[in-house]
Parts: structure tokens; C-alpha cells; sequence
């Protein structure tokens, strides 16, 4: 048996782990930094998920230099500038960084992660000289999760304790940033996880896999993927405990909860809204009709404008290319029934009560393919239609 216990504040919850931030310049105006790191005493094993999009910047690719299951003790991050699109010199950059950073104190396969516009080189000078102004004994979370922030209107940062039958424990913490750009393949954003627990290099990769399936990547805003995107947990391994399963249910349910917090912060979003297609011939089936709703524009301004009419809803499983057939449908706001092949109009009473359910911050929207037994769940938000348009414009 174990139990979860939820913890105040963030990283500096887990032993052996300094954490900290300052600003050099690339934005004035963030009190918190625009440099930030993450620093173990000693050397962790780290897994990483990373983005799908073909175009992935340098500090992935740097990351990927590194020979296989190579351990780091120092992650360096920074916002503004995601070096991304900035070929070979984009690498050979984050080189010099670590160059300079390794005069300063000692690291072991430092690797770096940015975030902000593609196309420009780092700043070297700029980037260089946090170093001479950060406290790599720091353990301040807080101003960690600040610094990496974007477009976010509020820092995210989690931390929990797992206790274990016989009363020991060890801790798991987490910081990200997302919320435009968000894509279900991954989404734009950064998330460093870091742990005590003596947990295997094999689990870590196998249940970080896991949990960024059914966390990051069912979460859509936008529908844009991101040259940046990733996903890392560290493990230092001081508290010399571990229990796979109850690191499992921890690290599920702390990448859920930070995915919801990059949704309900997605750029002009007013709702988190659950799509659940079951009854879908396949989970690929399900995936594909659940991923189009939570994707789809024209569903997303629905939701914004509060507009019950379940139309939208329909033409965007017809158009996922799933098997499908619309006297079967049936379509869900919450607990109240919107379409079925006996009730494809809304009457006034049930109009109102989706009204109601459509006002809601939160909601869930079911919809019953009743073609066969499979199931899927992902998470979108509403979008305004004059967000869409500037964007729109803007990509263009």
C-alpha cells in the first residue's frame, strides 16, 4: 500500500536538487529571470519525450549528441529564444554555453532547453552572464517556474510525497510552461520532473512514455506542434526507495494535472472541455474521432459562443474518416442527452439545460459511435473567434 500526499511549493521539495533563475536582459520586464537551471549534487539518470515536429531545435539535438542512457546533473534553461531553425551554429552555440558554464562550476553532460521565437541565435553574452550572477545552491521553484513562463499567464509546478507502507518515503516535483501552440502530439510546452526515488533507468523510460500519452499528448488548444516541445525527469536517487506502481500513479497523476493547467491557460481559452468517444470500432478509431473534436476550430468557437447546437459536433466525427453511422450516434453534454436518432432536434427544455451546461468552466462532451467497444479521451478548450482570425491571419 502507499499513499500520495500533494506537498507545498515545487522542486526544492526533493532531496539533492538546487533550482533557481535570473534575468539577463532577454526580458526586461520578467522579474522572476529569463535563465534558469536545475542542478543535482549528483549525476541523475534522465529520459526525455520530445516533439514530433520534424523541425526539432538545437537543444534537442544537442541532447541527442549524448551517447545512450548517458547521465547529466545540470539542466540550463531559458525563455524568449527557442534556437530553433539555427542549423549546426545553434548547437555549436549551446557547446560554448556549457564551455563557459563548466569554468564556472563543475557538471557532468549539462544539457539545455529553450523556448520562445524560432529563427534567432542564442545570445551567448547575454546567456553567459547568468552565470555569474546565479546561486547554484538555490532552491527556489518558485522563481524557476516563473522564469521558463512564455505566453503562460501563471506559473505551474507541482510536488508530492509517496508514502509508503512502512512509513519511508520519496518525493516527486515538477515545473512546465505551455499555453499556446498546443498540439496533441505533445504540446508546446517544457516540463522538467525531477525525483529521490531509486527508481530503474527502464521504468523511467517506460513510465514516462506512459504518462505523457495520456497526459500531454490528449491536450489540444490550437493544434500546433512545436520544434520545442519536451518532457524530462531526472532521478538522483538519494532517498533509496522506490515502488513501481505507486510511481506510476504519482507521476500519472502530477503530468495530468500539470496537462489541465496548460489547457485552462491556453492563449484566449475560457473552458477545459473533455471529449469521449467510445463505442468506436477501434481505440485508433476513437483516438482519431476524440483527437478531430478536441482539434477542430469550428467545434472549439462553438464552445466559446456557448451554442448548444450539436451539429459541429457531428460533421467533425463524419469527417475524421472513422466508421460511423449517424442513426447510431449518440451525443452527450455532460449527463444530458443532445442527438440521438429519436431526438435529433433540441427542444426548448433540453436547449436550456445545455445552455447551462455549455456556461460551465468544465464540462464533458460524450459521444457514443455505437459501432463496437473501444474508447478514447481527449482534452480541448473553447477559442474566440477573433483569436482565430488573428492567428489565422498571422500563420499566413
Amino acid at each position: 500500500m502507499f499513499n500520495i500526499i500533494e506537498i507545498k511549493n515545487g522542486l526544492e521539495n526533493v532531496k539533492g536538487f538546487f533550482c533557481g533563475a535570473t534575468n539577463v536582459g532577454m526580458r526586461p520586464d520578467a522579474e522572476d529571470g529569463d535563465v534558469a537551471f536545475i542542478r543535482s549534487e549528483v549525476p541523475c539518470d534522465i529520459s526525455a519525450v520530445f516533439t514530433t515536429n520534424t523541425f526539432q531545435a538545437a537543444p534537442i539535438k544537442h541532447f541527442q549528441k549524448y551517447p545512450k542512457d548517458f547521465q547529466t546533473d545540470f539542466v540550463l534553461i531559458n525563455a524568449k529564444n527557442a534556437n530553433a531553425m539555427t542549423g549546426e551554429k545553434g548547437i555549436e552555440d549551446i557547446d560554448t554555453i556549457m564551455s563557459i558554464l563548466s569554468s564556472k562550476i563543475n557538471v557532468v553532460n549539462p544539457v539545455m532547453s529553450s523556448t520562445g521565437v524560432i529563427g534567432y541565435r542564442l545570445p551567448v553574452d547575454k546567456i553567459t552572464s547568468a552565470f555569474d550572477t546565479l546561486n547554484f545552491n538555490a532552491s527556489d521553484s518558485h522563481r524557476t517556474a516563473r522564469a521558463i513562463m512564455t505566453t503562460d499567464s501563471f506559473k505551474k509546478e507541482l510536488a508530492c510525497k509517496v508514502e509508503l507502507d512502512n512509513g519511508e518515503s520519496f518525493n516527486i516535483a515538477a515545473i512546465c510552461k505551455g499555453a499556446g501552440m498546443i498540439n496533441p502530439a505533445m504540446a508546446t510546452m517544457l516540463c522538467f520532473i525531477i525525483t529521490d526515488a531509486d527508481i530503474p533507468k527502464n521504468d523511467m523510460d517506460e513510465l514516462l512514455a506512459q504518462g505523457t500519452e495520456t497526459s500531454f499528448n490528449r491536450i489540444s488548444v490550437d493544434g500546433d506542434t512545436s520544434t520545442n516541445d519536451t518532457v524530462m525527469l531526472l532521478s538522483n536517487k538519494k532517498s533509496g526507495l522506490y515502488h513501481k506502481e505507486a510511481f506510476r500513479k504519482a507521476l500519472n497523476q502530477m503530468m495530468f494535472e500539470l496537462a489541465m493547467m496548460i489547457l485552462k491557460d491556453g492563449e484566449g481559452a475560457n473552458k477545459l472541455v473533455a471529449f469521449e468517444v467510445k463505442g468506436a470500432k477501434s481505440e485508433e478509431e476513437a483516438r482519431k474521432a476524440s483527437t478531430a473534436l478536441s482539434n477542430s476550430l469550428l467545434v472549439k468557437t462553438a464552445l466559446f459562443g456557448e451554442d448548444p447546437n450539436w451539429g459541429r459536433i457531428a460533421s467533425t466525427i463524419g469527417a475524421s474518416g472513422i466508421a460511423c453511422d449517424e442513426s447510431k450516434l449518440i451525443i452527450h453534454y455532460d449527463d444530458l442527452l443532445i442527438y440521438s436518432n429519436e431526438f435529433r432536434e433540441l427542444d426548448k427544455e433540453r436547449e436550456n439545460k445545455a445552455y447551462e451546461i455549455m456556461k460551465q468552466e468544465s464540462f464533458k462532451v460524450t459521444c457514443n459511435i455505437g459501432m463496437g467497444e473501444a474508447s478514447y479521451t481527449s482534452y480541448g478548450c473553447d477559442l474566440s473567434y477573433e483569436y482565430v482570425k488573428i492567428n489565422a491571419e498571422y500563420r499566413t
